[in-house]
């Protein structure tokens, strides 16, 4: 097993990386401080993976709530549903929400921790690719809005992540391949090593053998713990993590929740940052050939749909919650590894590359 830290100080937590740590309840218990726990999970993934969670709670007064699978159940109406399960658990402020899914769970059961009596203690223990190198780690919970993907939320770490890497085998293939986008976006964003190294290693990821798996799990998550540890509310450098998330947000808002997976949309609008850097004169193009050859690679998406309008995407990007004083601020780069913060980009040139996406 490896295992990392996210180190905030008090509210340092562990992250364990593993094959069979949802059953391996020594390394994950101790973070369950109260005698209350509610499981939240999904029509999905509770029938395969509920058993191995419960078993590790013996003596404790548990509940467990199944709600729908998808992104478009990321709602408000949900998150009462979380709060309403709590409150028949008779939970108080000790007890503790485990989120067993994929970054849907996640952030929702995160959202309904913090709410509940003003923060209870949560534990993420993510089953897909995504939100195992992404959603999972950093405290960033949050439900959708018609308006806007995230637009409400709340930081509000967990008390561990328990990242099981043998639920990988029973992930569909095309939600696989979404989540190796968010592993990309690491070597893109400040890791030009990490992100040759996935170049090497693309076959190995695509036929999910596990030492691969593993490291590049593992290599996702250090890189985010690290930025956490440094700017944990987003005043900076964690902003940087959102390299292609402006543009794919959109998309995937635009799109209607559901039909463009996130990490599709963020391959998607990581190569729109990509083309549009090099369009600033920040970037050489053959930066942006060999993302769009690394994401081909890994069998996602470089553009967006023809039914999409670039000016309902460029008021989709307005919302987003980077924009300062009403003026969008992009995550762009200057090449592999070297992304950076810019502001007042002309809206004009924005279109111009939606258009052409």
């Amino acid at each position: 097993m490896i295992e990392l830290d996210v180190a905030l100080g008090e509210r340092s937590y562990p992250i364990h990386i593993g094959s069979g740590t949802l059953q391996q309840a020594s390394c994950w218990r101790a973070a369950i401080r109260g005698r209350h726990a509610l499981i939240l999970s999904n029509t999905t993934v509770a029938p395969l993976y509920l058993d191995r969670v419960i078993s590790g709670l013996d003596g404790l007064v548990h509940s467990t709530l199944i709600l729908e699978d998808g992104e478009q159940y990321k709602t408000f109406e949900n998150a009462a549903r979380v709060l309403d399960a709590l409150a028949r658990l008779g939970a108080n402020r000790d007890a503790t929400l485990i989120a067993l899914g994929g970054g849907v769970i996640g952030d929702l059961g995160g959202f309904a921790a913090a709410c509940w009596m003003r923060g209870i203690d949560f534990v993420q223990m993510p089953t897909t690719l995504l939100a195992m190198v992404d959603s999972s780690v950093g405290g960033k919970t949050g439900v959708n809005l018609a308006a806007g993907k995230n637009l409400v939320g709340a930081f509000h770490q967990p008390r561990a992540v328990v990242i099981d890497t043998s639920t990988l085998a029973t992930l569909p293939e095309r939600e696989f391949l979404a989540g190796l986008a968010e592993v990309i976006k690491y070597g893109a964003i400040g890791d030009a090593a990490f992100f040759a190294w996935l170049e090497k290693h693309a076959q190995a990821l695509l036929a999910r053998e596990p030492d691969a798996l593993e490291a590049a799990i593992a290599a996702s998550c250090r890189h985010k713990a690290g930025v956490v540890a440094r700017d944990e509310r987003e005043l900076g450098e964690r902003a940087l993590l959102n390299f292609g998330h402006t543009f794919g947000h959109a998309i995937e808002v635009e799109a209607g929740y559901g039909e463009i997976l996130h990490g599709e949309a963020v391959a998607i609008g990581m190569q729109l940052a990509a083309r549009l850097s090099s369009r600033l004169g920040l970037a050489d193009a053959a930066d942006a050939d060999r993302l769009h050859a690394l994401l081909m690679r890994f069998n996602l998406p470089t553009r967006i749909p023809p039914d999409l309008d670039a000016s309902r995407l460029l008021e989709r990007m307005r919302l987003d919650k980077k924009s300062v004083s009403g003026q969008l601020r992009l995550i762009l780069w200057r090449g592999t590894g070297k992304a950076e913060i810019v502001a007042g980009v002309a809206e004009t040139l924005i279109k111009e590359v939606l258009a052409n996406g």
